[in-house]
């Protein structure tokens, strides 16, 4: 699976190990489709087309990205395998297992040995939203159009929060405490 955004060349490439990781990886694209960041999107496995991957990673900043997000799930060595054939900021998105519903995603990406880092984000479309607003506020770091609407964004959750309202209870709390026991009387 492949899918390049925009005619523009893309800085950031989102990768991930299978075609049933895009349910939690399009949230990666949503964000960055909606800060229009170029991208490239496709599958990679580190373990059925190592190969493929390597070629991947080792011409990622000869082709112009700048970033690479990759998605994984179990094993989810992919991520770490990435960043040890590139020196770019690799970002690693655990991605939900049947098993262990992601804790063994989580705990192999972020446990990468000293030297060959990867920034891990939650397990999930959190974790997938949440590194494409990562790489977006990298990017904006040297973008000033970006920077802005990064700034606009925030402001908007700002906002929306700040209106939110709770709705009034609709059933009455018990106490919280129990009433005070009488003391017995002593003779």
């Amino acid at each position: 699976m492949k899918r390049a955004i925009k005619s523009k060349a893309p800085l950031v490439g989102v990768v991930m190990g299978s075609d049933s990781d895009w349910s939690v990886m399009q949230h990666t694209a949503l964000v960055l489709d909606e800060f229009k960041v170029a991208y490239e999107a496709r599958v990679v496995s580190a373990h059925r087309t190592p190969d493929e991957m390597f070629r991947y990673a080792e011409t990622a900043a000869s082709r112009g990205l700048q970033i690479v997000i990759a998605g994984a799930g179990g094993a989810a060595h992919l991520p770490g395998m990435i960043a040890s054939k590139t020196t770019l900021p690799v970002l690693g998105v655990p991605v939900t297992s049947r098993a262990l519903r992601g804790l063994d995603s989580l705990l192999s990406i972020a446990q990468m040995p000293k030297g060959i880092p990867v920034a891990t984000f939650a397990v999930g479309e959190a974790g997938a939203a949440n590194a494409a607003l990562f790489a977006v506020a990298v990017l904006a770091n040297t973008n000033a159009a970006l920077a802005r609407k990064l700034a606009a964004f925030r402001s908007r959750q700002r906002t929306r929060v700040k209106a939110m309202q709770l709705p009034v209870a609709k059933k009455k709390v018990p106490a919280l405490t129990t009433p005070a026991r009488k003391k017995s009387a002593k003779k």
